[in-house]
């Protein structure tokens, strides 16, 4: 009799072992909620044509950092920004490359309290085509008669550092009391902003053309001769939130990473002269 219960508990064992699993339930997991997609916002900057490059840069990283955000610029003379703004224009922010056109805004109270802040400083340099044909050597060469020379029109903040420096030189017994008068004699044509400059140079409708040394760097195939520092002029550019703005918090943050160490250096790059170290 044992001979067969042994086989069958063996048997009752097997089955109980192939039987089916006993899962034990675990906690329910907690859905995950989507992430929302940011409101599309649009910062609108004024700011002077010579600041195109570095402020294009600055405006991608800004954008990079606030998903949602669009930078648009409006890259001008000073003078024509201030003027627009003053007409009825709006914006956000405005970065002039003097404190004469801030100081209109200013003036018709478009400029928000505790703004604006200055942050950097531009320096002079003349420019020469790449085949520099009038054989342009030295600021002295500038007075030779039939010199075809650009500059920014009066009006425009460039234009009026570039005849300082030229009565600065003017007061140097090596360059001659008249030097900035035989200079602005061969002026054959004023431009709204430093960037046309430039692009006049570079076309060969000039033989030289005196502008900000960062619009020297953004065109790396012109030639260049250095003026004196101590007969250059310091161009420092003033930025300011407008009361106007439609975005003023982010008006304020991109002032911030403006004078920020990665704002500065990017400045820095482009041939400014950084405010903050």
């Amino acid at each position: 009799m044992k001979r067969f219960i042994l086989p069958i508990l063996l048997a009752v064992a097997l089955l109980a072992a192939c039987g089916p699993a006993i899962i034990t339930p675990g906690p329910v997991p907690t859905p995950v909620p989507p992430t929302a997609t940011p409101a599309p916002r649009t910062l609108t900057v004024y700011a002077a044509a010579s600041l195109t490059d570095a402020f294009k840069e600055i405006g991608t990283d800004f954008e990079s950092s606030h998903p949602g955000v669009t930078v648009t610029f409006n890259f001008a003379g000073s003078q024509t920004l201030s003027t627009q703004l003053v007409q009825g224009a709006t914006a956000d922010v405005f970065a002039s490359a003097n404190h004469t056109e801030m100081d209109k805004v200013v003036a018709a109270s478009l400029v928000a309290q505790g703004t604006p802040k200055d942050f950097l400083t531009n320096i002079l340099t003349v420019i020469l085509p790449s085949t520099n044909p009038a054989n342009v050597q030295t600021l002295q060469d500038l007075a030779r008669p039939g010199l075809k020379l650009v500059l920014g029109d009066t009006t425009v903040p460039a234009g009026k550092y570039a005849r300082q420096m030229l009565t600065n030189l003017s007061s140097d017994p090596a360059f001659g009391s008249d030097f900035s008068t035989k200079v602005l004699a061969n002026v054959v044509s004023n431009e709204t902003d430093v960037k046309q400059v430039v692009a006049k140079v570079q076309l060969g409708e000039a033989d030289a053309g005196i502008v900000y040394i960062s619009d020297a760097i953004a065109a790396p195939t012109l030639k260049t001769i250095t003026i004196p520092s101590n007969y250059n002029v310091v161009a420092k550019y003033p930025i300011a939130v407008l009361t106007n703005a439609s975005q003023p918090d982010l008006a304020a943050e991109f002032i911030t990473s403006v004078l920020s160490s990665d704002g500065q250096a990017i400045l820095k790059k482009w041939g400014f002269t950084p405010i903050t170290p």
